[in-house]
């Protein structure tokens, strides 16, 4: 995989922004080290991440062979070992029964219920640069960041669709999008939804603990790449660029309070089957250290970018995606599997039948974006998409087609005393 194809160009940058990106990406001694904590950022006690990464660098899929597969779906619990065979090149001849099993324990565990949410945008600025970003800060986008007054009316439209759910997601810059601006976006949230969720840059546990009671349920933090090596080579420059910061944001988070918490790497920008066993195993251990709190999992691929439509993941096409989400239900039963408007809607359909519990519903990208697509109006002062989705449905829409499935859409599944 040549580093170079997820290079945006540098648009409208100034002589000294484009002398330093150019630098960032050529003189791997002008960045700073992305093992090494910043001033400000917390430091835990935790042997979670040395595991995760030790069992990554063992994980040889190549020495898997189809007998370990055939012996590994007839096991009625999966161990570690039978999950690397089912990630394994060898277990592609057995999709099919790796799906029959997958949809059993789908059906034992979370009936065929499938939950929807959507995602609200409320701001692209960015101080990381993160090389396969539409967000990063030398992307030359429209960018944007609402209002108090503009995120309670983005509510108000969603909430008028039939949402109870919304995942609030901000750029990741802690001076335009502050803990206290996101914790207020909390407080709103909490007059029209039952659940929030939120997609932001890590922070502190005290922050956490703050944003906890300002409503916020759970978090989802997407690691990316568990390689060390590849994820210093796409992130050149920012807070994100700090690796075990990163890395141990859901651990902060259960320590702040949250009721759950989601993980995932981005499959295309390493080794798809090292990152999506290591995320995975991420979750393993976090379940024995903090067994009383909800875990979700996610695998999106890489989407094309403004500026880039060649940024695509390699070698992650939709047979090797349905293995990993039928090795994760398989090993990890209890576990909400959600997939994303990233996937186009013949393949979001099919999967919730076998693996996913969870699917986004009514999305746009981009900020301040609802209410034109609700309303069907012309876009408007509305702030640039991270990346193109491939599932435009509205919750009306993917309702009726989940109901026609067999599925039943559940839109709340909380009752609060």
């Amino acid at each position: 995989m040549q580093d170079n194809i997820f290079f945006v160009g540098s648009g409208r940058l100034s002589r000294a922004a484009s002398e330093k990106k150019h630098r960032l990406e050529n003189d791997p001694d002008s960045r700073n080290s992305h093992m090494e904590y910043m001033p400000d950022m917390e430091q835990i006690s935790s042997d979670i991440m040395a595991k995760v990464i030790e069992a990554m660098n063992a994980y040889d899929y190549s020495r898997y062979r189809q007998e370990d597969v055939r012996k590994a779906l007839l096991h009625e619990t999966c161990s570690i070992e039978d999950f690397k065979a089912l990630l394994s090149p060898a277990a592609l001849p057995h999709l099919e029964e790796m799906a029959s099993r997958a949809k059993r324990e789908t059906g034992k565990h979370f009936g065929n219920t499938v939950y929807m949410f959507t995602p609200l945008y409320i701001a692209n600025d960015c101080s990381n640069y993160c090389v396969y970003c539409g967000f990063n800060c030398y992307n030359d986008i429209v960018r944007k960041k609402l209002t108090t007054q503009e995120i309670e009316h983005e509510m108000k439209v969603i909430k008028a669709s039939g949402i109870e759910e919304i995942l609030m997601l901000t750029g990741e810059n802690r001076k335009t999008s502050s803990v206290e601006y996101i914790a207020q976006a909390c407080k709103l949230g909490k007059k029209y939804f039952r659940n929030i969720g939120l997609e932001i840059y890590p922070v502190n546990v005290g922050e956490y603990r703050y944003l906890h009671e300002c409503g916020a349920d759970y978090i989802t933090v997407f690691q990316e790449t568990y390689n060390p090596d590849r994820y210093e080579k796409l992130h050149l420059m920012g807070r994100k660029r700090i690796y075990p910061y990163r890395f141990e944001a859901q651990e902060r988070a259960i320590m702040g309070g949250m009721r759950g918490v989601g993980l995932s790497a981005l499959l295309g920008l390493g080794d798809f089957r090292k990152d999506a066993f290591a995320t995975a195993m991420h979750v393993y251990y976090l379940q024995r250290k903090y067994p009383h709190v909800e875990y979700s999992l996610s695998c999106p691929r890489l989407r094309p970018i403004i500026n880039n439509d060649g940024i695509r993941p390699v070698d992650v096409h939709e047979k090797q995606l349905c293995q990993i989400l039928c090795a994760y239900r398989i090993f990890l039963p209890y576990v909400g599997i959600t997939v994303s408007s990233r996937e186009n809607m013949k393949f979001r359909n099919g999967i919730v039948k076998i693996a996913a519990t969870k699917v986004s519903a009514g999305v746009s990208t981009g900020i301040g974006d609802h209410e034109n697509k609700y309303m069907r109006k012309d876009k408007k002062d509305v702030g640039d998409e991270q990346f193109k989705i491939a599932d435009e449905r509205t919750l009306d829409k993917m309702y009726s087609d989940m109901k026609s499935e067999g599925l039943q859409p559940v839109l709340n599944d909380y009752i609060y005393v």
